[in-house]
């Protein structure tokens, strides 16, 4: 499909749901620091939203932005058209997903939407089964952070047919860039190799500017030199002056996801046949990390990590 011919039927979508008298209606499963601003962003947009987690409070919080509230997923299930998962991983994935109740009562034809960082291998099966009863299944991971999930801003890497992509995406334009990145779990398996570069990036940018500093050299203008040569990374222009040299380390995506999707990544290369030897010494290094600081560390406390003990 050439440029045109998407924009024609992005346009087409658009004009459907402008001008249908019943609005899809979403369920929305996961409201996380990500989950929760993604789905005001979806209630501002005119979306009725059914909103269900394990935590009571985050419900109530969306129920008084405009949503409704599911006291079981199985409610979800039934009366929504599209699901969207905002998960921790691929177990909570299909243990909500392959649930006996919510499976016996999903529509046919309706979509489920996995925007966690869950696993390639593990997503194709669960798509295939899913499949088998009907039921359309896209995983369309993110990046961006909580800054952009409140902004819209995120990067959605979205892996499906072309026909369930098109149906979804007037709803994830909503949240940030949609970027179709091929057939179901290539999301995944790019969001982890994403993550992977993101995470050999703040390592390295963190042992450079320890070492100036050591030498006396002022991070702040590291920092400004690097942003305008070759060595600016996310890490230089976003991590370390919004977060590490601040001493928030509140970026909002924990080490121990960026671990596991690192993790991941490592592993979807061994198994390809193509193992990522940088990779995973990273991935390692990332790990002994995260044996001394908090389980739920944010994953900029890294920085403060490498300063200590190296």
């Amino acid at each position: 499909m050439n440029h045109l011919e998407l924009q024609k039927r992005q346009l087409l979508n658009r004009k459907r749901m402008q001008n249908s008298s019943t609005p899809a209606k979403i369920g929305f499963i996961g409201l996380g620091k990500m989950g929760n601003p993604m789905a005001i962003r979806l209630l501002t947009a005119g979306y009725e939203v059914t909103a269900f987690d394990v935590d009571a409070l985050a419900v109530a919080r969306l129920v008084s932005d405009g949503a409704s509230q599911a006291t079981e997923t199985s409610e979800i299930a039934q009366s929504c058209d599209f699901i969207i998962l905002m998960l921790p991983n691929s177990e909570i994935v299909n243990s909500v997903v392959m649930d006996e109740n919510f499976l016996k009562v999903l529509k046919p034809g309706s979509v489920i939407i996995d925007m966690s960082s869950s696993e390639p291998i593990s997503t194709k099966k669960l798509a295939a089964s899913l499949l088998a009863r009907e039921i359309h299944f896209v995983d369309a991971p993110v990046s961006g952070g909580v800054k952009g999930a409140v902004e819209g801003k995120l990067t959605i890497m979205v892996g499906g047919d072309d026909s369930d992509v098109d149906r979804i995406r007037p709803i994830l334009a909503n949240l940030g860039r949609v970027l179709h990145v091929g057939t179901v779990a290539s999301g995944h398996a790019i969001k982890a190799f994403n993550n992977l570069l993101s995470a050999a990036h703040l390592w390295a940018t963190s042992e450079v500017i320890s070492a100036g500093v050591r030498f006396g050299l002022d991070p702040k203008r590291m920092l400004e030199a690097f942003n305008g040569a070759s060595g600016k990374s996310g890490s230089t222009e976003n991590k370390w002056p919004n977060f590490i040299l601040p001493g928030t380390y509140n970026s909002g995506f924990t080490l121990a996801l960026m671990l596991k999707d690192m993790k991941i990544a490592v592993k979807l290369a061994a198994d390809a046949g193509t193992p990522l030897i940088l990779g995973k010494e990273v991935a390692d290094l990332w790990e002994k990390a995260s044996l001394e600081l908090a389980p739920l560390a944010d994953h900029t406390e890294v920085a403060k990590w490498i300063e200590e003990n190296l």
